[in-house]
This record gives structure tokens, C-alpha cells and sequence, in this order.
């Protein structure tokens, strides 16, 4: 008898973003360049003062402690002081990663069978992250015409069930750019402590924030010890995908100590990336205003040059740095497909990630597409070129009809 994969393996979404992985390399070996607009690496250089670190790497790299290293932690805490939130060390786990930050907080904070509820469009991999641990996502819509903005709060408490344990929170948002106003914040944070739930509140894109706003953090609202979970990662404020180090920063003791409990498990986080971490440390006050600077300039560019294309629908992203555009076309995944595959213009064509992976409700996001602008600004407006010529091609290619007039494209987020 043939042994049989496990129920939660056959439930395991395939990754949205990187399922096109294949077309995009059939399509440079075929010599099309592919800008890359689907996926959040940065073409900024990581710091030197991170880089330098290497140079003092040790003769043995030996496993380091579970929860990270005294240095590592140092550091973290430093960094958070600087953002007006006080930690003690055992109140920060070192993870590999974001991503193991999130999967440690849903087992740490919920149970098989638990739910979880999220505003969508979301970051695709909570969807395995929650798989894996055995929860069940509940979906809060959120829409374009309101900047993606919270629903209201009537529709949080009609989405509770005797299961529900935690809401999941990614401010500013991957996938929508937005950033929630702190009222918004505090009005999550309310519901969560009245119906004793965690806040678990994905910060990745803290810094990336424009037009002089600022991301309010769960950690910095009163009478959230008890409730607030965030998880960080190193990846995108200082371009080090790569090195997989992020952390959990809570108050709640039993939270931390389950996660460093499961820090055990896996032995300890990356001995390297905590050294290259510590280079952080060094950079100057320069850094993060000059971070925001240019990816606020390369939002404008992309923005500006999507808002003229007929038929395209977007809001001005406030923060992180990806927006999600409705675009004329009828099945997502198919025109991100037929970009790879069918089409170039002189030459190169773009790599998006349709938006349905980015919902749980089935049948949203057919009309949408996630684009990440980490590419400088030269080739944004080339890919800005690519799919004006692209979209129209796409819809004679499926017999669709001429694109209609835009439909208040130009609009700023509410």
C-alpha cells in the first residue's frame, strides 16, 4: 500500500508569489528581461556597516543561545528604544526570519482548530503559516475605495466564534501598502482586550512610512501587556532578506516563554545573520529618513505612471512598499501567467503577483494584482511602459474588448 501524504500536507497553499518562478525563467532564457515587481527584495544595497560584520566572523560557528544572542538582543532592545518602546531582554526571542516569528506567535497564541481573524487582502503566507498551525483564517473584507482601510468594527464582532483567539494585524500592510490610523489601532486594540484576544501585529514595514505619517505600534498603546504580540523582521528596512533574522517582542510572559520553549525546539536562530544584525547598530541618523526618502519617490513614479493607464484603479500607498491595482483585465492569474509567457515589450516585461492568493474569500482579487516597488525608479517607468502596451495586448489576446475609460484612478487613499 502506497503510504499517504497528511491531510494538513494536501492542504498547503502553493506561494502566489513565487508559483511563476518557472515562467520567468523560461522567459530570460528565451533573452526577455523580467523586472521583478512581485516580490518585496529590495535592489538597495545592505548597509556596508552590516557587511562588515562578516569580517569578524568566528573560526567555529557554533550553535548560539535559543532565544539569541546577548549582542543580538542588546541591539533589538536599542532599536526599539529608539522607536519609544521599552523591552526587557526576555521579552524579545530572536527567529529566523519574519516568517518564524509568525508561525511561533499563531502556535504560541492559538490552538488546532483555533481561529484567527485577518483583514483581506493579506500576506499571502499567513494562509500557510496558519496551516501549518493548525488554524482557521476568518476574513474581514477590506476595499480598495477606502484606501483598505479596517472595516468596521460591527463586522469584527459578527466574525467572532467561540474558537476565535487572536486578530492579525500587518501595519503598514503587505499586501495594500496601508497604514492604519491610530485610532483604528486603538479601536482593534480595545476589541481584543474586551473579548480576551491577542493582538498579533506583523510591524515588518514600521519605518516605511510617506507623506510625514507614522505607523502607530501595539506595543506603544496602554493596557496591551497582556494582548500584544508583534512580530519583526531585519528583511526589509535594511535590504537583508537573505539573512532570515526577525524576532517576537511581547510582554506576556507566558507568551514569550512558550516561544523560547519552541526557540528550544529548533535549536538556535542564524549564528551570522545575529552578527551581521549588530552592524545596525552602527548606522547614522541618516539612515532611515533617507530609506523612506527614496522608496516615497519610487511610489510616486509608480503611482503617477499606473494612475494614467486606462482602466487601472489604485490608492496612493501611505507606507510598506507594494500596492495592490485593479487592472481591466478578468482572471489575474492568468495575465500574470501570459506577461511571462506571450508577451515583451523591446524586449523586457514585468513579474506581478495576482491578488487572489492574497484572499481567503474565494472568487476576490480576479481583477487584481500586488505590485512591490523595489526597483529604481529607472526601471519603474520601464516597467510602467511595459504594461501600458501590455494590458490592451492582453485583452485582444482573450478577445476582451477595448479598455473603458479610468475609474477614478487618480484618487489618494481616504
Amino acid at each position: 500500500m502506497k503510504p499517504q501524504i497528511s491531510q494538513r500536507g494536501r492542504m498547503m497553499p502553493a506561494s502566489p508569489i513565487r508559483k511563476l518562478a518557472p515562467l520567468a525563467d523560461a522567459a530570460r532564457k528565451r533573452g526577455t528581461h523580467v523586472y521583478h515587481l512581485n516580490i518585496g527584495q529590495p535592489d538597495l544595497e545592505t548597509p556596508a556597516a552590516m557587511r562588515r560584520r562578516l569580517d569578524s566572523a568566528p573560526s567555529v560557528f557554533a550553535y548560539t543561545p535559543s532565544g539569541g544572542t546577548a549582542e543580538c538582543v542588546a541591539s533589538l532592545q536599542e532599536y526599539y528604544r529608539g522607536h519609544g518602546i521599552v523591552l526587557d531582554p526576555d521579552q524579545i526571542i530572536v527567529t529566523t526570519g519574519g516568517s518564524e516569528a509568525i508561525l511561533f506567535a499563531m502556535t504560541a497564541c492559538a490552538g488546532e482548530g483555533d481561529e484567527a481573524l485577518v483583514v483581506e487582502p493579506f500576506y499571502t503566507n499567513y494562509m500557510a503559516f496558519a496551516t501549518m498551525a493548525g488554524l482557521r483564517l476568518v476574513p474581514l473584507r477590506a476595499r480598495a475605495e477606502d484606501g483598505f482601510h479596517l472595516p468596521p468594527i460591527g463586522e469584527w464582532s459578527r466574525a467572532l466564534s467561540p474558537r476565535t483567539r487572536l486578530v492579525l494585524l500587518c501595519n503598514p500592510s503587505n499586501p495594500t501598502g496601508t497604514v492604519y490610523r491610530r485610532e483604528e489601532v486603538e479601536t482593534i486594540a480595545a476589541f481584543c482586550r474586551e473579548h480576551g484576544l491577542f493582538l498579533v501585529a506583523d510591524e515588518v514595514y514600521r519605518e516605511l512610512v510617506y507623506d510625514g505619517q507614522t505607523a502607530t505600534s501595539a506595543l506603544h498603546l496602554p493596557d496591551m501587556d497582556e494582548v500584544a504580540v508583534v512580530v519583526d523582521s531585519l528583511s526589509k528596512r535594511y535590504s537583508a532578506c537573505g539573512i532570515r533574522l526577525g524576532c517576537v517582542a511581547t510582554r506576556n510572559r507566558a507568551v514569550s516563554d512558550v516561544c523560547l520553549r519552541m526557540a528550544q525546539g529548533r535549536l538556535s536562530p542564524p549564528g551570522l545573520a545575529q552578527l551581521v544584525a549588530l552592524g545596525a547598530s552602527d548606522l547614522g541618523p541618516d539612515y532611515a529618513p533617507g530609506l523612506v526618502a527614496e522608496y516615497q519617490a519610487r511610489r510616486d513614479v509608480l503611482f503617477d505612471g499606473l494612475s494614467q493607464l486606462p482602466g487601472v484603479f489604485l490608492r496612493k500607498p501611505e507606507g510598506a512598499f507594494y500596492f495592490v491595482a485593479r487592472v481591466p483585465v478578468e482572471d489575474s492569474e492568468d495575465f500574470a501567467a501570459w506577461l511571462l509567457s506571450d508577451f515583451s515589450f523591446q524586449g523586457a516585461t514585468v513579474m506581478v503577483a495576482p491578488a487572489p492568493g492574497f484572499y481567503a474569500t474565494p472568487g476576490l482579487g480576479h481583477d487584481e494584482v500586488r505590485i512591490a516597488y523595489v526597483l529604481n525608479r529607472k526601471d519603474l517607468e520601464a516597467s510602467v511602459q511595459i504594461l501600458a502596451h501590455a494590458l490592451p495586448a492582453y485583452r485582444t489576446a482573450r478577445a476582451l474588448g477595448p479598455i473603458g475609460a479610468p475609474t477614478g484612478a487618480t484618487a489618494e487613499a481616504r
